[in-house]
């Protein structure tokens, strides 16, 4: 094979690949399309739909969430990533020799 022939079949080989791309695109753009208009036809249905009767919602309060069973609480961090903080908390458990979950942290300070 010389080096016209060479080139042919690259430029060859190319071209398909680039025309299978598009091939890939347009089924990809027809796809999108399809699930779009499928969405909204649906969309429309649902508004057809009777009204169901309204609820009253009272303004819902903040409230803290719930704290895990076996947690202590929150933890202030000043300057320490959650990961450092994490690894402080287990070797000072560690070190007592009381599980993590009985001690209660309150705040943990990096000293510059």
């Amino acid at each position: 094979m010389n080096i016209g022939d060479a080139a042919i079949t690259a430029v060859f080989g190319y071209a398909v690949v680039f025309v299978g791309l598009l091939i890939l695109m347009a089924v990809i753009y027809c796809m999108g399309a399809f699930f779009k208009s499928r969405e909204a036809k649906f969309a429309d249905e649902k508004d057809d739909t009777p009204a169901q009767t309204e609820v009253k919602t009272e303004p819902v309060q903040k409230t803290e969430k719930p704290v895990a069973k076996g947690s202590a609480g929150r933890i202030k961090l000043y300057d320490v990533p959650d990961k450092e903080a994490a690894m402080i908390m287990a070797i000072v458990a560690d070190t007592m020799k009381k599980p993590i979950n009985e001690l209660h942290f309150i705040s943990i300070k990096e000293v510059k």
